[in-house]
């Protein structure tokens, strides 16, 4: 079980990290990405091929986010000047260019070249090698500190909606859903970081690389998050939400539209090459059959669930997608009688029922603001 939630924590955490890069295209920008596993694909043999030529590990993650970027960048300059429309057709082809080119050529693995199709295994991953006492208690203590902090801002965060709460005289409906809403995440996701805790330290202590993967991976996707936070809430996202709601006005105010759009896009596909690292580090082999269309489409279910322009919202979202398929995954045989295809067939097609009952129900998503929503103008 403790292994299960370990491997659970790394994939939520990675996806959520690849859901902010889409938040903060089309949630803040308005920008409709259907291609976004494009960035991801690069982001991961970057740092797989790089580190196999003997590049350390954090360069060759980091690397994979810089090539990712350059791919919106080349994305942005075809595309951008024109309707939304063609961005959404280009994303969607060079995503599935891209994977069928890696499939079709051979790539530089180690000293030798090898067909992608038979796609790449054996390369490093981050602390894998069983370090001594000190260290790993060491990442405990930065696991503990990392939940502290986390309960903290999640403690601010519900206490915010109470105060506005307490502030209006009306008691409007908004503000006790608003006030609901974070209540019941808060909870749930305190529950959440206690299970992922106390797995997290069984882990470390006695020994587990992905222990170690997930903790680091946990960091990557609190620092991406804080930074993401920051960067909306200053003028430069101030800006983004204007081009949202509407281009012309920012370009009224003498505002390069163009130019903010293609650092939205190049700095989303950045956070994209990063999670395609953590990606192909929890895999531990690479093959060009795991970078499908339905990864990215399954970033827009996160989004969609919890809330469009909302970074927790996002991190909410992942969070249910992965509990529905873990549960859905164990349970749902021993209820409906149905062979594995089937069952397969029928849990897609339930969260498709789901989000056709949210979008009726709440289109804004479980944190969204139904005034900000990006599709339906």
């Amino acid at each position: 079980m403790i292994e299960y939630l370990i491997f659970l924590a790394i994939s939520t955490a990675t996806f959520a990290l690849f859901a902010l890069g889409l938040n903060l295209q089309w949630g803040f920008t308005g920008l409709i990405n259907f291609g976004h596993i494009a960035f991801m694909t690069l982001g991961a043999y970057t740092a797989v091929l790089l580190s196999l030529k003997g590049v350390p590990l954090l360069f060759s993650a980091i690397a994979g986010a810089i090539v990712a970027a350059l791919l919106g960048l080349v994305i942005g300059f075809a595309t951008l000047r024109l309707r939304e429309d063609y961005l959404s057709i280009v994303t969607i082809g060079t995503g599935e260019v891209i994977r069928l080119v890696v499939n079709n050529q051979e790539l530089p693995v180690g000293d030798t070249w090898v067909a992608g199709t038979f796609g790449i295994q054996s390369y490093a991953i981050p602390l894998n090698a069983t370090p001594s006492l000190f260290l790993r208690l060491l990442m405990i203590g930065v696991l503990t500190l990392l939940a502290i902090v986390t309960v903290f801002y999640l403690g601010r965060w519900v206490k915010s909606a109470k105060i506005s709460l307490s502030k209006d005289v009306a008691k409007t409906n908004s503000s006790k859903q608003e006030f609901l809403s974070r209540l019941g995440v808060g909870i749930i996701l305190g529950l959440l970081i206690l299970a992922i805790y106390v797995s997290g330290v069984t882990g470390l202590y006695n020994y587990n690389p992905k222990a170690g993967l997930m903790l680091l991976a946990l960091l990557v996707l609190a620092f991406v998050f804080w930074r993401l936070e920051i960067l909306v809430r200053s003028p430069w996202g101030r800006i983004l939400k204007a081009i949202r709601e509407d281009e012309e006005i920012p370009k009224a105010l003498g505002k390069n539209v163009f130019w903010y759009k293609l650092q939205s896009l190049m700095l989303g596909g950045a956070i994209a090459g990063i999670a395609g690292a953590f990606f192909s580090w929890q895999l531990s082999a690479i093959y060009p059959d795991n970078f499908q269309p339905q990864l990215t489409f399954d970033a827009w279910i996160m989004v969609i669930l919890g809330g469009s322009g909302n970074n927790v919202g996002t991190i909410l979202g992942a969070v249910i997608y992965f509990a529905y398929d873990a549960l859905t995954r164990e349970f749902l045989p021993k209820i409906v009688p149905l062979d594995v295809e089937r069952i397969g067939a029928f849990r897609v097609m339930f969260i498709g029922l789901i989000l056709m009952v949210l979008m009726i129900w709440r289109p804004q998503g479980i944190l969204g603001k139904k005034e900000e929503l990006t599709l339906g103008k």
